[in-house]
């Protein structure tokens, strides 16, 4: 039975009066919104009004969790700042721009009771299990391409009210609020969310990169040969179930197959590794294999039109001059890599320019001005300048204010990229593009540092970053042989001794070993000083 909630009007903002007397009870609140930013925003206006006692248990592990959510990046950003500075008050903000491991600070402490305000998109909704006694749903809409601001779904509405009150944590029972403004707006959403029928569930196979994916698979994995055993498997599934009209499902599949043996990832054949041309696939009992780049594309998870484009990359990369910038687009131009950057109309001046710079030298081409795919040509360039800034050294501060691109962000897109590009080597390997291959690996490397091509030799070294190795390169010492011959002094000024003594090992030599002159001019150190 629903329990009815007086809460205090106090502070001249609805959240922060739940969440204060949600504190006040010492229970925990999770509160969604619909962006990044309001996030932060409702975070920072929580965190504001709350005090805490003065050298109580609370205030010392908080000071100590803000410290640690501060360390997490070698070069804290604004937005590390400013969760720090949330954190230190209870509260924080939750969303895919944090680093992986200030989620994951955020997430444990909120479970261990020491946060006790969480505000958060949607996201935080699916597959986490957190004592909220209250969930505070302050947006019930969200603006969508092409549709403007609309309403969330039903589904996910019970998605997040679902948070509250879980069995696990032993409450009774939990709060779901969601906020009007009006008494209208109240009606309605009682009658959308409360009393509303969830929409229908649709299988993801309806999504054609996810269909062509599973249908090279299956093929790739030889568990359907033949155009009758394919139908006879997707018939039985729930993308059938939902589709209903089997006749234009065949009609879809029969279209992708012979996409696929245009792009000769499939083909006819009976006996092992025996394959004719497939376009065009009539004869229901012919046997259908994938060839071995089909197996490898397979392999590699990727979509098999992804698969297409980079291959056509490769290819047109034979006749050009391979740069960095140019690999970075072919891959930013795939569909995993969305949702991409966005360009405002203030920046296609500078992207104009990036454009011409490369134009020639392009893997994937611009295509016409005014065609559809423009706009999303525009966007990959956009996100190709924020990886190649970052692979030019630039701190994540830099990109947070150029790019609007968070640590998170910026984080999964080299993780996707790196993907990408390991994809274009294995797919390099097979048709063979031997210097293709040694440029994308070459380009991973400057990717997972975020560095320049001068400082690969040293980032071999373990516990060598981007910031100790570009210190070393200031000072003339840029390989391994130079580490060698580097005087461990000079060293231990640069990087810290611990660091000094692990790379001095790792290049071979003992610094027990080395001899110390005892007879020392006035203002000089030697080893022995450093113990």
């Amino acid at each position: 039975m629903a329990k009815s909630t007086k809460i205090a009007s106090l502070y001249n903002n609805v959240v922060v009066d739940i969440a204060m007397d949600t504190m006040g009870m010492r229970k925990q609140a999770l509160v969604f919104v619909n962006t990044k930013k309001s996030a932060e925003v409702e975070a920072e206006r929580i965190a504001k009004k709350r005090k805490l006692e003065k050298n109580s248990t609370e205030e010392y592990q908080l000071k100590i969790l803000s410290e640690e959510i501060l360390k997490v990046l070698s070069s804290p950003t604004k937005q590390c700042k400013r969760l720090a500075a949330c954190v230190a008050k209870g509260t924080a903000f939750h969303h895919a721009g944090l680093a992986a491991k200030q989620r994951e600070l955020v997430e444990g402490n909120f479970k261990k009771g020491v946060i006790r305000i969480i505000c958060a998109t949607p996201t935080l909704a699916a597959g986490i299990n957190l004592p909220a006694f209250r969930v505070v749903i302050r947006d019930l809409s969200r603006f969508e391409p092409r549709r403007g601001m609309a309403r969330i779904p039903v589904l996910e509405y019970h998605q997040m009210a679902g948070r509250a009150g879980r069995p696990d944590f032993n409450d009774e029972y939990g709060e779901a609020i969601c906020i009007a403004q009006t008494e209208s707006q109240k009606e309605g959403i009682i009658k959308k969310y409360i009393h509303g029928e969830p929409e229908e569930i649709y299988s993801k196979l309806a999504v054609e990169p996810v269909l062509r994916t599973y249908l090279l698979s299956l093929i790739a994995s030889n568990f359907v040969n033949t155009i009758e055993e394919i139908m006879d498997f997707f018939g039985r599934t729930f993308y059938a179930h939902t589709f209903g009209n089997t006749g234009e499902l065949e009609s879809i599949i029969r279209r992708m197959l012979n996409l696929l043996a245009s792009w000769d990832f499939i083909g006819l054949g009976n006996i092992e590794n025996d394959f004719t041309s497939a376009d065009e696939l009539e004869n229901d009992s012919s046997m259908i294999k994938a060839t071995p780049l089909g197996k490898r594309v397979a392999q590699l998870y990727l979509d098999p039109l992804t698969a297409h484009e980079l291959i056509k990359g490769i290819e047109r990369s034979k006749e050009l001059i391979i740069m960095p910038f140019t690999l970075l687009h072919l891959v930013c131009s795939a569909l995993e890599m969305r949702p991409l950057l966005r360009a405002k109309t203030a920046e296609y001046e500078t992207i104009q320019e990036k454009i011409n710079l490369y134009n020639e030298r392009m893997l994937q081409k611009e295509p016409p001005l005014y065609e559809s795919e423009y706009e999303d040509f525009l966007n990959a360039i956009k996100t190709t300048m924020l990886l190649d800034e970052w692979i030019d050294e630039r701190n994540e501060d830099y990109l947070l204010e150029t790019y609007s691109a968070t640590p998170g962000e910026l984080k999964y897109k080299i993780d996707i990229a790196d993907w990408l590009l390991y994809s274009c080597v294995e797919l390099a390997k097979l048709l063979p593009h031997v210097k293709f291959v040694a440029e994308c690996n070459k380009l991973r490397s400057r990717l997972k540092y975020g560095a320049r091509e001068e400082l690969l030799p040293l980032l071999k070294l373990k516990n060598i970053g981007r910031i100790r190795a570009r210190k070393l390169f200031a000072n003339r010492i840029k390989d391994v042989g130079d580490v060698r011959k580097a005087d461990f002094i000079v060293l231990t000024q640069l990087i810290g001794r611990a660091t000094a003594i692990d790379i001095k090992k790792q290049v071979g030599e003992d610094i027990s070993k080395l001899k110390v002159k005892k007879n020392k001019r006035k203002g000089q150190i030697s080893l022995n000083d450093y113990k």
